[in-house]
C-alpha cells in the first residue's frame, strides 16, 4: 500500500461525506441571499408605493434615472422580494441571481458610493457610506450566478408524459 493511498473504508467514508453534502454551500449562498434581499425589498413594499424622501433625492443611472423614484422604489422593492423568493426555490436562479447582481450595482452606483473607491472596505462612516457590504452579496450572487442552484434545489413542475 502506498503511503498515499487512503484505506478503503477511508475512501468509502470520505465519498459518502462528499455525495452527502454536495451543494450545501451553494444551498447556504442561496438562503443567505435571499434572506438579505427578501427583507430589503419587504421593507421597501411595507412602506408603500411612494419612495421616502431620500430615495426620491438618488441620481439613477442611464434609463432608471427616466423613471420617477417611485417607479423605481417600486420595482427595486418587486425584484428583491420575487429574486429572493426564486432564490429560495432555487429555480430559476441563474435569472433571480442576475436581477438581483443588477439591483445590487444599482445600489452601489446610486447610495453606497459616498467614499468612492476608497469605500470598497467600508461599511458606514461619518462620512458616508462605503460599498462593502453590497460588494460582498455581489460575489455571493456572482457565484450563484456562475455555478447555479446547485443540487439542493426545486427543479419545476415535471411535464406530463404522453
Amino acid at each position: 500500500m502506498n503511503a498515499l493511498t487512503l484505506p478503503t473504508w477511508a475512501a468509502r467514508t470520505h465519498g459518502s461525506i462528499t455525495q452527502a453534502i454536495d451543494g450545501l454551500g451553494l444551498l447556504a449562498l442561496r438562503l443567505w441571499l435571499a434572506q438579505e434581499f427578501g427583507l430589503a425589498g419587504w421593507t421597501k413594499l411595507s412602506h408603500g408605493l411612494t419612495a421616502p424622501e431620500w430615495f426620491a433625492g438618488l441620481a439613477f443611472p442611464g434609463p432608471l434615472g427616466w423613471l420617477s423614484p417611485d417607479m423605481n422604489w417600486l420595482m427595486a422593492g418587486l425584484t428583491e422580494v420575487l429574486g429572493a423568493a426564486l432564490l429560495v426555490l432555487g429555480w430559476p436562479v441563474r435569472l433571480a441571481a442576475l436581477a438581483l447582481l443588477f439591483v445590487d450595482v444599482i445600489a452601489v452606483w446610486t447610495v453606497h458610493f459616498d467614499l468612492g473607491w476608497a469605500g470598497w472596505n467600508q461599511i458606514e462612516t461619518d462620512a458616508g457610506q462605503g460599498f462593502k457590504l453590497p460588494l460582498m452579496m455581489g460575489v455571493m450572487l456572482l457565484a450563484v450566478l456562475s455555478q447555479g442552484a446547485g443540487r439542493w434545489a426545486w427543479r419545476g413542475l415535471p411535464l406530463k408524459q404522453a
